[in-house]
């Protein structure tokens, strides 16, 4: 990458960081505004305001920052969704990709907004009312500072999706559940495959092996080349 790129990438950046303070000044202690330098996945987050997930300068991207690094140049905005926090917080969430003017993806500007009071009394108002319905099952989303503890927590969760230790999964489960982290965007982290292995107890060999299988038949599938 030139050192042109980098110097237009790191004013974008740095026009951006009052627009993270204004943003969330705007909704208040409900609101966090993060700021992401993806060429540094493990340290992204470049500013910081607010503190609905935690999150500080320095720290890792979540599970979806991972997502959207994986798309790489293909990855579009993700808008007003609503994620689960492992602490059982509602968030509502906009995460806006920026791009250089190449079109080349490079971080991304993402608004977080703790709805779990305005659900409570919606829910509520409706059971006083009479209409009140079950509530729809979220997806658990992990943040934190630490890119490990996000990893681990993918890992853990496509685990027990498959309902089995790695030991009672058969091939077939273990080639899916390589593949289904590396769609969430594992492997885009620097010495991911390494901490799955660790995680899962097999070789760094194994690790690759089922990470290279996941990807051919995820190509065989979509038609393209391995």
């Amino acid at each position: 990458m030139s050192s042109r790129t980098n110097a237009e990438r790191d004013a974008i950046l740095a026009a951006l960081t009052p627009v993270v303070e204004g943003i969330a000044a705007t909704f208040g202690p409900v609101c966090e505004v993060v700021l992401h330098d993806y060429r540094n996945p493990e340290k992204s987050v470049a500013a910081v305001a607010g503190s609905v997930t935690g999150r500080t300068v320095g720290g890792a991207m979540s599970e979806i920052g991972m997502r959207v690094l994986a798309r790489g140049d293909e990855a579009a905005d993700e808008l007003n969704y609503v994620t689960r926090t492992r602490d059982g917080a509602l968030v509502k969430s906009s995460t806006m990709v920026l791009r250089d003017s190449t079109g080349a993806v490079f971080g991304a500007l993402c608004v977080n907004v703790d709805v779990s009071a305005v659900t409570q009394v919606h829910s509520l108002l409706g059971a006083l009312a009479g209409l009140a319905a079950a509530p729809a099952e979220l997806p658990t989303t992990t943040f934190g500072n630490d890119i490990d503890s996000v990893v681990d927590a993918l890992v853990d969760a496509h685990q027990s999706r498959q309902r089995g230790s790695w030991a009672e999964l058969g091939r077939a489960e273990r080639v899916e559940l390589f593949g289904g982290l590396d769609t969430r965007g594992v492997f885009a982290v620097r010495g991911a495959v390494e901490q799955v292995a660790a995680r899962l107890g097999i070789s760094r060999a194994s690790a690759y092996n089922y990470l290279s299988r996941a990807r051919a038949a995820h190509d065989t599938s979509t038609g393209g080349t391995a």
